[in-house]
């Protein structure tokens, strides 16, 4: 998961204006024990009761009330719709749980979090509030989201290879152009890099953007789309065919290009559980973890998987349903890698890169009712938030690949879906 020296700079220059990394360090060494808040009240689980009783525990802790949510009005905004949906008959009603709290030290997300997650699969939400009360206990989850691009990948075909050559040449004469027409059709979107990939007679131009606080991906459509006009109408090197987009961007698919680079925001995190930690709460020890966690990357990688990880698509599908993400981003979104490992001092260090987190907190479904209270739940929703949102992401997909990793570690991982899954 690379990146170039220009890349490198402006990432650096962007992590140093929002907040020092020493200054994160000294955060995370100078932790200490930390007390954590109480978990999410689990008696009643099925009953309106203890609805009710979470709900109240939420508002408390928050100030958050999610009344559509709980089902307390009924849906009546037609015009909401707008953009999100056709030919609406209504609602899929998927229920949503609360895991937590997630204890998170990032650049943008810090603080503890109670996670929305919508699903239908038992012990999810169970498992995930584990590995959050873990990682919590052990001092949080340090989060970075270390940079962010979303691409459209446009196709020109042309008559002979050297047409090739002397369009891609007029292209790079006029990126400054193809900047100011990215300005003229999105007050958010900036064209920040463009790649070109040539075979035979035909190129791809893969136009690099940051979208703000969108995941982006109507917006770089149509920016693409705008520069794409102008290329025919002022190139002299005309193609013989062309598409918006070629199906090399990696939009909604796992890739080996989006992984080794970033597609959305890109997301590094870690926790060292203590030994006790492990011992006490997820019901294994270090050594057992990581020795299943060597045994399961040999396993993944020859199964020819990109990236290795266990199930980070769990707890982000869940995530995105909740709060209005593109539920289909999960297939790129999820590609990963986890690594755990035994420090000297007998505690377990894990770590999880997400290199293609496509997440928002503007546009999109962000706005439908249930899908802002729950982006509130986390202080998400809006402008200026999707970082955040991404790190809350990436540290609760962590938080998944330690409990299912202390589960099949120690031999419990059928017994918990036996009790909770059935």
């Amino acid at each position: 998961m690379t990146a170039n020296s220009e890349g490198t700079r402006r990432i650096i220059g962007e992590l140093r204006q929002r907040q020092s990394l020493d200054d994160l360090a000294q955060n995370v060494i100078t932790q200490g024990d930390v007390l954590l808040g109480p978990g999410v009240p689990m008696n009643e689980p099925f009953s309106g009761k203890g609805q009710h009783l979470r709900l109240a525990d939420l508002e408390q802790r928050t100030g958050s009330r999610p009344s559509r949510l709980a089902g307390e009005s009924s849906f009546t905004e037609y015009g909401e719709l707008k953009g999100n949906i056709e030919n609406f008959i209504g609602m899929a009603q998927v229920p949503v749980g609360l895991a937590g709290p997630l204890l998170v030290r990032g650049l943008n997300a810090q603080g503890e979090f109670l996670v929305p997650l919508a699903t239908t699969e038992g012990a999810l939400v169970a498992s995930y509030s584990r590995g959050m009360k873990a990682c919590g206990l052990s001092g949080g989850i340090t989060a970075i989201c270390l940079t962010e691009g979303v691409q459209r990948s446009p196709y020109f075909k042309f008559e002979r290879l050297p047409d090739v050559g002397r369009f891609v040449g007029w292209v790079s004469d006029h990126v400054l152009r193809f900047r100011e027409i990215v300005g003229e059709h999105s007050r958010f979107a900036r064209l920040i890099d463009i790649d070109t990939h040539i075979e035979g007679n035909s190129v791809i131009l893969t136009f690099e953007f940051t979208t703000g606080d969108a995941s982006g991906q109507n917006m770089v459509t149509i920016c693409t789309n705008a520069l794409c006009g102008f290329i025919l109408k002022e190139c002299p090197i005309q193609p013989t065919e062309w598409y918006v987009e070629s199906n090399y961007s990696g939009d909604k698919k796992a890739t080996a290009l989006s992984f080794s680079s970033v597609r959305g925001k890109k997301v590094a995190c870690e926790v060292v559980l203590k030994e006790q930690v492990v011992r006490e709460v997820l019901k294994s020890t270090p050594a057992a973890m990581a020795a299943y966690w060597q045994a399961s990357t040999l396993a993944v990688v020859q199964s020819g998987a990109i990236g290795a990880q266990g199930h980070v698509a769990n707890g982000l599908a869940a995530l995105f349903i909740a709060c209005g993400q593109d539920a289909a981003c999960v297939a790129e979104s999820a590609t990963g890698i986890t690594r755990m490992q035994v420090t000297g001092n007998g505690a377990l260090y894990v770590a999880l890169t997400l290199p293609n987190l496509i997440v928002g907190t503007v546009g999109g479904g962000t706005n439908l009712p249930t899908q802002r209270e729950c982006l509130t739940i986390l202080d998400c929703h809006g402008a200026g938030k999707a970082r955040k949102l991404a790190e809350i992401a990436a540290a609760t997909a962590l938080c998944g690949e330690v409990s299912i990793a202390a589960a099949l570690s120690a031999g419990h991982f059928s017994d918990a879906h036996q009790r909770l899954g059935r």
